[in-house]
């Protein structure tokens, strides 16, 4: 599956980035963060919805603590235990089925935390509560679940390619 993967993840991969580059509303990274998280979840129907639901509440969680974070201005100390506690909380919902992939909820957590740090006119209560696209809350996981998306197409599409493929030309399984 090694080589038809790679032309699935390759093909779609370029559209993907394409489709981002060519709109320059939405980030390409998330969305490769969430295809990445697809295939760590086991790359079938089950990672696409563990991906979607685990990204999603880790992008909520860091959007919940950066709006503390915006909304206290705290220093270091304080701020280094806000972040704790946001991740104490989304490790301990692990006891909740649906957001029992650490890892998956870390992506969307980080993903997050990547948009805000790096976009200070972001980082701030009047925009992280606001229903633009430069609100995290909106354009990280929107990314990520177009990612997760591209992610399940490039499995089914390598499933085909692998299908079809003459034996012993498919690469490794």
């Amino acid at each position: 599956m090694i080589i038809p993967l790679a032309i699935s993840v390759g093909l779609l991969g370029g559209v993907c980035t394409w489709l981002f580059l060519a709109t320059d509303a939405f980030l390409i990274w998330a969305a490769f963060a969430a295809w990445a998280c697809f295939y760590h979840s086991g790359g079938d129907a089950a990672a696409f919805r563990t991906t979607i639901v685990s990204n999603l509440f880790g992008v909520f969680i860091a959007w919940a603590a950066g709006l503390v974070l915006a909304t206290v201005a705290p220093g270091p100390a304080l701020g280094a235990t806000i972040v704790a506690a946001s991740i104490a909380i989304y490790i301990l919902a692990a006891y909740i089925p649906a957001f029992s992939s650490i890892p998956a909820v870390t992506y969307g957590y980080a993903c997050t935390f990547s948009f805000l740090t790096q976009n200070a006119d972001a980082f701030t209560p009047a925009v992280m509560l606001s229903a633009s696209g430069r609100n995290a809350l909106l354009i990280v996981p929107f990314s990520m679940i177009i990612g997760a998306c591209f992610a399940y197409a490039s499995a089914l599409l390598a499933a085909k390619i692998h299908q079809f493929a003459p034996k012993g030309t498919a690469g490794a399984s």
